[in-house]
């Protein structure tokens, strides 16, 4: 059986008390559902520490919504990759389309913060996706051909192993406008065809998210679609009952 895999990106919200509620929340209940998925909490960087404290003990996994490029040095406000290691992250979501968007993140910054990440072993989540312009022009697979190849020309054919793709249309984000679950399917089965036309041997464990304005009255659609292989999912995974119906929802389409 292959686990479902759901990350909680908090993006630039919480603070202490906020953060320590749902924790203790979470960890009441959280038995019920760690059979069926795979859990990553990604808070912003300065409460990344004070996450995995709580949760290392629990089999959830911690995650960083970004990295800088720079292992160290003269940059000021940045997070390297060897800081985030050194605190028991393991997840690293890169190219989300805020970033991308807000801070003006190329293929090619994505791409090196991508190897950067893999180099110490740790695993990224890679963002990708198109914008509304792009859907409406149905350039949706070639904007995403776009964002692949440069990982493969950077780091060969067997650069998406040990990775997790996390499918997100820019239009979705935080409109409360999800995709249609149909369609995410057919854009993950492209995803995965196209990665196997350079390496044979990895789409069986490629895990492909779906994230864009994904809540508990929708998470079953997708999560039932084949090839969507989980969701990274936003402000619904701020609220804690709302977190945990999403994961039942998960559990119960896999104890089926």
């Amino acid at each position: 059986m292959k686990k479902k895999f759901i990350v909680a990106n908090w993006k630039l919200n919480g603070n202490i008390e906020t953060i320590s509620n749902f924790l203790k929340c979470l960890k009441s209940k959280i038995s019920l559902y760690l059979k069926y998925n795979t859990i990553v909490i990604a808070p912003s960087t300065i409460y990344l520490e004070r996450v995995y404290r709580n949760i290392k003990d629990i089999n959830i996994f911690i995650g960083a919504q970004d990295v800088d490029i720079n292992q160290k040095g003269a940059f000021t406000g940045e997070t390297s990759i060897l800081m985030l290691q050194d605190i028991g992250v393991q997840y690293v979501i890169i190219g989300h389309s805020e970033r991308r968007l807000f801070h003006n993140e190329s293929n090619e910054l994505v791409a090196k913060k991508f190897g950067l990440i893999k180099s110490l072993n740790l695993i990224p989540i890679l963002c990708i996706g198109e914008n509304e312009i792009e859907k409406k022009q149905n350039n949706t697979k070639k904007v995403i051909k776009n964002q692949l190849d440069i990982i493969f020309e950077n780091f060969g054919e067997k650069a998406f192993i040990n990775t997790i793709i996390a499918y997100e249309p820019i239009w979705a984000i935080g409109t409360g406008m999800a995709a249609d679950p149909i369609y995410v399917q057919s854009i993950h089965k492209f995803i995965k065809n196209y990665i196997n036309q350079y390496n044979t041997n990895n789409l069986e464990n490629l895990i492909i998210q779906y994230g864009g304005s994904v809540n508990s009255k929708n998470a079953k659609g997708f999560l039932e679609q084949p090839d969507i292989d989980g969701l990274l999912i936003g402000s619904a995974s701020l609220i804690y009952e709302e977190f945990l119906k999403i994961l039942k929802i998960s559990s119960d389409i896999l104890y089926k």
